[in-house]
């Protein structure tokens, strides 16, 4: 299993320890270090199975800062916004061979244990 964690997230780290009680292998990846590639953020999306706005903090303050609010976007250019600011990637997102959720509320992990 992978999870693309934010330690500082209560959410995230409640993911992460729902995981390792389970007993799975987990690979972290601390996404606001090393943000994803715009490939394999595309991949992650594919394998949530939905689009890559629905992915995007909107709530976050630098949404509103980058003035995206007032934008539309296509599929291409909102995964290169999240990988330039990866702050605004929904957290936590575990992935499971070719399924991934996001884990809010944390409970959602269970359908891939």
């Amino acid at each position: 299993m992978k999870i693309y964690h934010n330690p500082r997230c209560s959410k995230s780290r409640q993911a992460l320890a729902m995981l390792q009680e389970a007993g799975s292998e987990v690979e972290i990846f601390e996404y606001l270090k090393t943000p994803p590639t715009p490939d394999e953020l595309a991949d992650v999306i594919s394998k949530l199975g939905i689009t890559s706005e629905q992915l995007v903090r909107k709530k976050e303050t630098l949404f509103e800062e980058l003035g995206l609010h007032k934008r539309t976007l296509t599929e291409e250019q909102w995964i290169q916004v999240l990988c330039k600011n990866p702050k605004l990637i929904e957290r936590p997102i575990v992935i499971s061979g070719n399924r991934a959720v996001v884990g809010r509320p944390p409970e959602l992990i269970r359908t891939l244990l």
